[in-house]
């Protein structure tokens, strides 16, 4: 447990002190925000900071930090220092970027900011890849708080369905309706259910102080069938320590923001608290899988993520703290996929410049987007291997878009004549990750690990070559 405190003091001192290191350096002003400039009452409206602080969290969290940290922690501890490290130099820097980025052109979505920065086809293929995504993470998340859902209600088959057609029903309302009205009204109360579980979970493993892994016993892998640390650890472990669909979120909130110096806490600070929440899981998760909690529970070493939550939250929470515990988990997950769809439609509206002010316009492209989606949800739930088939897609292509937005600042960083290393250089390090993860992994092209390592590397050369013919060209 030495490792799990280490690693949440430093998550809060990275915080105070990296976060107002690269406030200082992006430097906000009083220019007038988005939410005023271009005021629309839909998708432009000045919120309360802490409202958007609590949304934007709900937002980007997900079941990432949760789903993501159970199978990550079976690496052993080094995903301790993936979630610290990752999370104050990489994805915390990005979305405090990337969200101030599009308060500084007026709200536009990631493709818009990566066209401005690396030019029109960067951007075209930005817009299908982050529409793709972002389709993927709508059907995730009514799939697996489904799956929650289901389980309490007999568990089989149709009650899934049922649930999943529940939740894609709210999805399609939440999606029209101006930010204010349901997002801005239940979302808070959602993000403090996400939070209390993460706060009871951290109670009971103080109270137990189960011997667990230690950072200092080895980082040795500790499931190997999962394959290697690197670079499978760190496509696992997205959400809580760098993500990319957060890059599709962080312009949600830039439209709300009623100030420039509010971004710190709501881009920066919303980052490291999800970071908090996957430390929790992963210590949680290492109790249960290399503690003893799973033979305490009763349960199998095997379990599901979805099954670790449900049996932790109730065997260690009682029947209060165990329905709020599930209210968190169900709740984070549906929030996200229902802005995980209005980001879609706000970035297909901006590329076909199709004003969002009328509600006949949304529905002109919500409606392909939710059949679209009901064709992966289907697959989803016929295919008994297709919720891990989508979540692996998802997961690479969720870092690689991470990697691509990290680019986009650099290119920023530099044209601003500001220190551009605190992006270079994570996203020198996702190339590598995300192109030997693509090479390496059954899903795409299943290679021998040391052939992906070496196409990686020579990824990581030749980005890094155009980069540095790019930076002499216009230093």
């Amino acid at each position: 447990m030495v490792s799990f405190f280490i690693a949440l003091v430093a998550l809060l001192i990275g915080y105070l002190v990296y976060g107002k290191f690269v406030e200082k350096l992006f430097a906000p002003d009083n220019r007038p925000t988005p939410a005023y400039s271009h005021s629309d009452g839909v998708d432009y409206i000045p919120l309360p900071g802490w409202k958007v602080f609590m949304i934007q969290f709900l937002n980007i969290a997900g079941t990432g930090p949760i789903f993501g940290a159970i199978m990550g922690a079976q690496f052993g501890p080094s995903s301790y220092l993936w979630i610290v490290l990752g999370c104050i130099f990489a994805g915390a820097v990005h979305d405090y970027l990337c969200g101030m980025l599009s308060v500084r052109h007026d709200g536009v979505g990631v493709p818009e900011l990566v066209g401005t920065y690396l030019g029109d086809k960067a951007k075209k293929i930005m817009l299908v890849f982050s529409v793709f995504l972002l389709l993927m993470v709508g059907t995730v998340f009514v799939y697996s708080p489904a799956i929650i859902l289901g389980d309490k209600m007999g568990g089989d088959t149709q009650m899934v369905m049922m649930w999943c057609l529940i939740i894609f029903f709210y999805y399609i309302i939440a999606t029209m309706l101006p930010i204010d009205k349901i997002i801005g009204q239940i979302y808070p109360l959602f993000a403090f259910s996400l939070m209390f579980m993460a706060i009871a979970l951290c109670v009971v493993l103080i109270k137990d102080m189960p011997d667990i892994p230690e950072i200092w016993d080895g980082l040795d892998n500790l499931k190997p069938s999962a394959g290697p640390i690197f670079p499978c650890l760190f496509i696992t472990i997205a959400c809580g320590a760098l993500s990319g669909f957060h890059a599709t979120q962080s312009p949600l909130m830039a439209r709300c923001m009623k100030h420039e110096k509010e971004g710190r806490p709501i881009f920066y600070g919303a980052m490291i608290a999800e970071g908090v929440v996957a430390l929790i899981w992963a210590a949680v998760s290492s109790y249960f899988f290399y503690g003893g909690a799973a033979e305490a529970l009763g349960a199998s070493l095997k379990s599901s993520a979805p099954q670790v939550v449900t049996l932790v939250s109730e065997g260690w929470l009682g029947t209060l703290g165990g329905i709020l515990a599930l209210l968190g988990v169900v709740a984070a997950p549906i929030t996200s996929g229902d802005t995980a769809f209005r980001s879609a439609r706000l970035i297909i509206s901006e590329f076909v410049h199709l004003n969002q002010k009328k509600i006949v316009n949304r529905f002109m492209i919500c409606i392909p987007l939710f059949l679209i989606a009901l064709g992966l949800l289907w697959f989803n739930i016929a295919d008994e291997n297709g919720f891990n088939v989508i979540w692996n897609y998802f997961g690479w292509a969720n870092q690689s878009l991470a990697t691509i937005v990290l680019w986009t600042e650099t290119v920023y960083l530099v044209k601003q004549r500001k220190n551009f290393y605190i992006t270079l250089i994570p996203a020198m390090f996702m190339t590598i990750v995300t192109v030997s993860f693509l090479m390496l992994s059954p899903i795409a092209f299943g290679m021998d690990k040391i052939i992906a390592y070496i196409i990686g590397g020579a990824a990581l050369i030749i980005a890094t070559l155009w980069f540095c013919l790019w930076y002499r060209k216009n230093s």
